[in-house]
């Protein structure tokens, strides 16, 4: 029992440290990545100073990190198709079309949500 759960602890320990080896990297290099955190942040930052219910508090903050997970795994699938080739392809474009989509719904929902939350 102590040898597998000391092995489950080594496990979550490696899991942080390749997401924040992660984090880092496209922090270093992702412009929009740093935008969109700083737009985290005041959001977070709102949400919690505004007399709002804690449900759309917790939608809000929620939204804010599917929009941050969304952009890390554009920034991954970007990454790895410019790896595979440098040359231009049509289904290229549409993989990093369709990341960037992915972002930009992410965006609307949390936008959507601050709308709903504003108007009531």
């Amino acid at each position: 029992m102590l040898k597998w759960l000391g092995a489950e602890v080594w496990r979550l320990r490696n899991t942080f440290v390749w997401s924040w080896q992660g984090w880092a990297a496209a922090w270093a290099s992702e412009k929009s990545l740093r935008q969109w955190t700083a737009v985290h942040v005041i959001s977070v930052l709102l949400a919690c100073l505004l007399d709002i219910e804690t449900a759309e508090r917790a939608v809000i903050i929620g939204l804010g990190f599917v929009l941050l997970a969304a952009e890390l795994m554009n920034t991954g699938l970007e990454e790895v198709v410019d790896y595979l080739s440098t040359k231009t392809d049509p289904r290229a474009k549409k993989a990093k079309d369709c990341g960037s989509a992915a972002v930009a719904l992410s965006a609307i929902a949390g936008g959507a949500a601050w709308l709903v939350v504003l108007i009531g």
